[in-house]
This record gives C-alpha cells, sequence and structure tokens, in this order.
C-alpha cells in the first residue's frame, strides 16, 4: 500500500484528502525547518512540496512536526483507562506511547495484561506494549499475581502490539545470569529490552549491556550518563512528575558536546492534570530548546529517533511514507500544539468521543483485601534517646538515604510529628496481612494523613501522616472504595478519589478526575506537603525496592544497593 496506493497523489496528479497548505515544517531528517505543503491521503502522508487537496487547511506563519513519542511510560500513572488517557495524550501533542504494564500486571497478573491489549483497540495514540519482566520488582515484594515468569509470558509474545520485555529492574539478576531473568531475556532475545538500573557502574555496565539490554531512563548523574553511553546504551531522558531529571541530563549532552542521536525523552510516571496543564513530551522538547538544544534536534529526538530505537516504521517524520500523527503549533519553541492531525484525521470533539469503554472484569474491580486497622498496629517502639532507622527523602528525585536519627518518642514509641511522619506498608492483596512503619523525613505533612492503594511496583497500601489517628481513617477508608487515594484531616476523611481498576484506575472522565485531583492537590498543599512536588506520586514510589537507597515494604526497610 505505501508503495502504490497513492502514486497519483504523490506525484500531484490527483488532488489529495487533505493538505496542509503554507506551514512551516519540521524536519527531522536534515533537522531544517522548512515552507511547503503537507499532503495526506487515509491516514498516511504522500507527499511535501506544493499540493493541491480536497480540503485544504492554511497553516501559514504556523508550524508542523510530527507527533511525539513517549519511549517508557506507565498508563496507570495518569489513573486514566488506557482509551481516555490516549485523549489527553494526543491533545498534548504525543501521539505515540510505549508503555510497560507492569503496575497492572503486578496486582492482576495476565487478566491485567489483557485488559490493557483490549484496550488498546479503543486508543487514540499508536500504543505498543513492553512486557513486564520484574514482577514482582524483587523476592521481598509481596504482589498480588504472583511471579509473572517467562512460561506465563509466551503467549503474549506474537501479540499485536507486544514488541519487547519491559524495564528489567532486577538488574542485578541480569548482569549475574539469574536463571528466571536469563528466560525472559532468550524470549524476547529478537526483540527489544528495556533497562532500569540506576546507580549500576563499572562491570556491571558491560554485564547489563551484554545481557541485550538495550536502553536505560533511571540515569540521574552526569557521570551515570555518560558510562551508560559510552557502553552502547540509548538514554531516555526522563521528565515526569515525580522524576525530573532532564536538565541534568541535557546539559551534560551540551557541556560535553556530546551526539544526542542515542538518546529520547520519556515520562515514565506523570499524573494527568500536569498534562493538561504543561504538556506531556512536549514538556521535554520545550524544556530542551530552552537549555540550548537546536530546535529541531529537540523535535528529533521526540520523534523519529525513539522510533528508529523501537524499530517503528512510518512513525516518528513528516515526510512521504508516514503516519499523519502532526502537531501544528504557533510557536515551534513553545511547543503547545493548537491544531492536531491522528492518523490523517483532525482531533475535533468528535474523534476524542469515538472510543468505546472496555468494561474490567468483576475480579479486576476488586483487588482490595486486609483487615482493618487499628491504632495499636502502627505502633513502633523506641527508645528516647536512641536512634531509629530513618527513610530521608532527596528533593526532586525517586533516590532517598538511610538515616538513623533521634526521633520523636512518647511513651516508648515513636510519635510523628510534621518533621518526622510516619509512613506505613498494609498488605492489601491477602497474602500475609502483614503492616510495616517507619519514620519518614522530607515528606512533611501536618494534622493528617495521605493513604493510596498506588505503590509501585507490588502496589499494597501505602500512607504517611503526623498522628496515628488519621491514617488509620485514611487507610481504611481505602478499603471501602476498592483502592484509591483519600486524605484525612483532625479525624476525618476529607477526600477521597476511588480508583476500582486494580486499585489503580479510575472509570471517570479526564475532565472528572482532573476536577477531583486538583481539589485534593489543593488540600495537600493546605496540610503541609510542599510545593514543588507531587505528594502522592512521590509517596507511591517510597515502596518501589529497585530504587536506592531505603524503601519499604508491608515486611519492612529495605536497603537497596
Amino acid at each position: 500500500m505505501y508503495k502504490t496506493a497513492y502514486q497519483e497523489n504523490a506525484n500531484g496528479l490527483k488532488k489529495s484528502d487533505i493538505v496542509l497548505k503554507n506551514g512551516t515544517i519540521v524536519n527531522v531528517f536534515t533537522e531544517e525547518l522548512i515552507q511547503a505543503d503537507v499532503a495526506i491521503c487515509g491516514d498516511m502522508i504522500v507527499g511535501i512540496g506544493k499540493y493541491e487537496g480536497e480540503n485544504e487547511i492554511d497553516c501559514t506563519g504556523k508550524f508542523i512536526a510530527p507527533g511525539l513519542i513517549d519511549a517508557h511510560m506507565h498508563i496507570e500513572s495518569s489513573m486514566l483507562t488506557p482509551q481516555e488517557l490516549s485523549k489527553v495524550l494526543v491533545m498534548a501533542g504525543t501521539t505515540t506511547i510505549v508503555a510497560d504494564p507492569h503496575e497492572i500486571v503486578n496486582v492482576s497478573g495476565a487478566e491485567g495484561l489483557e485488559y490493557f491489549l483490549e484496550c488498546r483497540k479503543e486508543m487514540l495514540s499508536n500504543t505498543f506494549f513492553m512486557i513486564p519482566s520484574s514482577v514482582p520488582a524483587t523476592d521481598e515484594d509481596t504482589n498480588g499475581a504472583g511471579e509473572f515468569l517467562a512460561k506465563d509470558m509466551e503467549p503474549f509474545v506474537g501479540r499485536e502490539g507486544v514488541i519487547g520485555l519491559g524495564e528489567t529492574m532486577r538488574f542485578m539478576d541480569v548482569c549475574d545470569g539469574e536463571s528466571r531473568m536469563s528466560d525472559k531475556l532468550k524470549l524476547f532475545a529478537d526483540k527489544h529490552i528495556d533497562g532500569h538500573a540506576p546507580g549500576i557502574t563499572g562491570k556491571s555496565v558491560q554485564a547489563y549491556r551484554l545481557a541485550g539490554v538495550e536502553n536505560d531512563h533511571e540515569c540521574a548523574h552526569r557521570e551515570e550518563m555518560l558510562e551508560k553511553m559510552r557502553a552502547g546504551f540509548s538514554i531516555l531522558i526522563r521528565e515526569g512528575s515525580g522524576a525530573k531529571n532532564l536538565e541534568e541530563l541535557v546539559t551534560t549532552l551540551l557541556e560535553e558536546k556530546l551526539p544526542m542521536d542515542q538518546c529520547g525523552f520519556c515520562t515514565d510516571d506523570k499524573h494527568v492534570e500536569e498534562i493538561i496543564k504543561d504538556g506531556h513530551i512536549s514538556t521535554c522538547v520545550r524544556k530542551a530548546i530552552q537549555l540550548g538544544v537546536p530546535t529541531a534536534k529537540a523535535y528529533k529526538m521526540a520523534s523519529i529517533q525513539t522510533a528508529r530505537m523501537f524499530d517503528l516504521k512510518h512513525i516518528g517524520a513528516v515526510a512521504a511514507g508516514f503516519k499523519a500523527d502532526l502537531m501544528i503549533m504557533d510557536d515551534v519553541n513553545d511547543v503547545r500544539p493548537s491544531m492536531m492531525i491522528k492518523g490523517g484525521r483532525l482531533v475535533v470533539d468528535t474523534v476524542l468521543s469515538n472510543h468505546a469503554y472496555i468494561r474490567p472484569s468483576a475480579k479486576l474491580m476488586d483487588t482490595v483485601h486486609f483487615e482493618t486497622i487499628t491504632s495499636d498496629k502502627l505502633k513502633l517502639e523506641c527508645c528516647r534517646g536512641d536512634k531509629t532507622g530513618v527513610i530521608k527523602m532527596q528533593p526532586h528525585q525517586l533516590l532517598t538515604t538511610y538515616e538513623e536519627l533521634e526521633v520523636p518518642v512518647e511513651s516508648g514509641a515513636f510519635r510523628p510529628d510534621a518533621k518526622f511522619n510516619k509512613i506505613c506498608v498494609v498488605e492489601r492483596h491477602g497474602k500475609n496481612g502483614k503492616i510495616c512503619v517507619a519514620p519518614i523525613l522530607g515528606f512533611g505533612i501536618q494534622h493528617g494523613a495521605i493513604a493510596t492503594s498506588v505503590s509501585h511496583d507490588s502496589h499494597n497500601v501505602i500512607a504517611a501522616g503526623d498522628n496515628d489517628e488519621d491514617i488509620v481513617l485514611a487507610v481504611n477508608a481505602l478499603k471501602e472504595s476498592k483502592g484509591g487515594y483519600v486524605i484525612a484531616s483532625q479525624g476525618k476523611v476529607l477526600q477521597t478519589l476511588p480508583l476500582p481498576i486494580s486499585g489503580l484506575l479510575s472509570d471517570l472522565s479526564y475532565q472528572e478526575l482532573v476536577s477531583r485531583l486538583e481539589d485534593m492537590m489543593k488540600t495537600a498543599r493546605r496540610l503541609g506537603v510542599q510545593e514543588d512536588a507531587d505528594p502522592f506520586i512521590t509517596l507511591s514510589f517510597m515502596a518501589l525496592t529497585v530504587i536506592p537507597e531505603v524503601r519499604i515494604t508491608e515486611r519492612g526497610l529495605v536497603r537497596v544497593i
């Protein structure tokens, strides 16, 4: 089809369906800005030059760029169903995503993965899936699905839209050739393999690359990025709601005068209200340009370079033979689309509404199972004057440090306050019923507590607060709502956002969800949570046992090295 069906249109002998007239095209091959028409037939671009169309759109003074690509993201972090999220992404300029559904697979196993693959058929964005490699994330984690082994993955290898193995978070298992991980790597040897290896160095970097891992999105610092680039990894520069690594990494590229063709952009985890307000991958392009990356180069990193990393043909450029996924903008450096074309169609209300709701199974809607908790379950015995292990958060990072500090004590137990909040994890899959508590420094909530069933990657209930009574209220409210977000203060549940689909996703529209989230964020700020951090995303990562230096599970504190 791509060579013959529209030859007359490409040769200018026949009018195309749509022609974008007199726009300035961002050419990601030559890294130029070129004025020309864009001719579209069906869902593809058939020519660049001077064309006539049945429908012509005047783009004089406007810029036309390829739709952007997120190289690594988790749909679940939006808390929207996949098809609802895809509407938000396309309106923000992101027309293609590479998604790792390890959140829903940790909770609901193959049934959760099947649900996402079924939703893919109704998504507005081009969506490709990486099969989760690390379910659970470590042997210390207690998830809902149990272990997802190579034999469980095998039925999905040839499925439409499946292009590889998701982030290999058990990175030392990869480096050491551990048998279960080796089986997964072999299964996907002829596809793509994503990395996740914060802080590895030296021979571990070499062993990780030798195993077939192609990229990494966890670089946070200059030397780490340089070492991984020199070893041949593609670097997925991350700018999400929790981890914001772009400035450090792009500055490194510029100062070291490094080629940027090994790099793409990703969000990893980004909340929907932030996408609507600030953008998605468009934010990465805008910030890169502001830091000094040439304009067309920044777009190239967010489009064709990423497409080539994953062998996504016909995606990522404004050129004949490429899919007609296009951003039309007033300001090429501000990267805010005034008009979107997806699959050759102008994105208007009728396009946005023409996507069916895929009903989750009853099992996916019933995943929160724990005994009602009481304050005595949250007791952490301490002696006045002794030092206690504390999780210390780092600003703007997912990384933490472990410190032994004197904490407030009352009646032989840790008494949380505005400085030293109490964090707890409650196992919610009905596996062991355990609860662990610890002091956390840097969260900063006052006169209240926040609780959520979203806690990467096993998604047990996690909560933090400055008093036990509000923590108990918030946690127990999650049982009633079958998962979600809760804020409690001074003995009352103030707000609840139910997430009934695997305790991770809402069945609300994106407009309704954003309205609820905005109200909850305002409440969290009033309770003292810092202005420049998302309290819900930040809290959800405190249980992720593959990010240094210390995490918390229902079994205890875990040192990650």
